[in-house]
């Protein structure tokens, strides 16, 4: 069973929609999708730099706008050979797009205001994210609620990413538990915790107003890695990650129990495929970072037909 994956926020590098562009089919699909939401994607994915990509209102769009360029390539020919669909984070908007929960211009009109939304809750308070990597779990959860920081992100394979203020993560870096290290990421909030529920707020009003179909392929959830058969229902999950941590070991847990055999992680790709390589070991993976990686991941998916 093949299973598709979309990436979140920071798999975005500067130039990286340029070999998409190239492809007049693409470059075409970019400009529907940009004018979808108002936002001059080509440039953002060709020209902006790492500072103006990194911005959340920006990135979160940039980021669903590609994996929906490599879903439209991936399942245009391929769609009943796929076995399933997750997103990590805002990737399961993108996911909710290629299992035909949201239309693309549905799917685009909520992250615009997902990432508007939650870049304006950063601006309240200064928070940050931060990937521990190694250590103990209880140990690590125990020094945070001592610290007043939060698990965001349970990526599997011994990697938390944890979320709060900055002095916190400050104390963290210099106190890391036994075996563990503690590493920075450039973001500007701390996503998937308490500091994002007025984003949530806001998110809920915008997801009522939009159409929401049943799932036409299986999709896991963040919440929990269950698979979810009601639209309405995973949107309204897809709104509440926002302030609640992603389990995405839990995700890769659901996916070895379904008999994986084959990951494609959506473009801009290779965060998930390198945890899937710790995660879900000797299953073959291909990350689309252009579109000559496409060849590849048709190979993988006829070669499990």
């Amino acid at each position: 069973m093949i299973v598709v994956v979309c990436p979140g926020q920071g798999s975005q590098t500067p130039g990286f929609l340029a070999p998409w562009i190239a492809e007049p089919r693409f470059r075409e699909h970019l400009g529907a999708i940009s004018d979808a939401v108002g936002i001059d994607l080509a440039a953002h994915g060709t020209t902006s730099d790492a500072d103006t990509i990194r911005d959340t209102a920006v990135a979160q769009p940039l980021i669903v706008a590609a994996g929906l360029l490599t879903l439209a390539a991936l399942l245009e020919t391929r769609r009943d050979r796929i076995g399933g669909i997750a997103g990590h984070s805002v990737g399961e908007v993108t996911a909710s797009a290629g299992a035909g929960i949201l239309s693309e211009a549905d799917a685009m009109t909520l992250v615009r205001e997902r990432g508007a939304a939650m870049a304006k809750a950063a601006a309240i308070t200064q928070t940050g994210m931060s990937a521990v990597v190694g250590g103990d779990e209880a140990e690590l959860l125990a020094k945070l609620a001592e610290l007043d920081l939060e698990p965001a992100n349970f990526n599997g394979g011994g990697q938390i990413v944890v979320a709060g203020e900055l002095a916190g993560l400050e104390r963290l870096k210099q106190e890391p538990p036994a075996g563990a290290r503690v590493i920075p990421l450039q973001v500007a909030g701390a996503f998937h915790t308490r500091y994002m529920a007025s984003a949530v707020d806001h998110l809920r009003n915008v997801a009522a107003g939009l159409q929401k179909h049943d799932p036409s392929l299986p999709i896991w959830t963040n919440r929990d890695g269950s698979t979810v058969t009601s639209g309405e229902a995973f949107v309204d999950l897809l709104v509440g990650q926002v302030s609640s941590p992603v389990r995405w070991d839990k995700t890769m847990d659901a996916f070895a129990a379904a008999g994986v055999t084959g990951v494609i992680e959506v473009a801009p790709a290779g965060a998930l495929v390198g945890l899937a390589k710790r995660g879900l070991k000797g299953v073959p993976t291909v990350a689309v970072t252009t579109p000559d990686d496409l060849a590849a991941a048709f190979d993988l998916i006829d070669g499990n037909s």
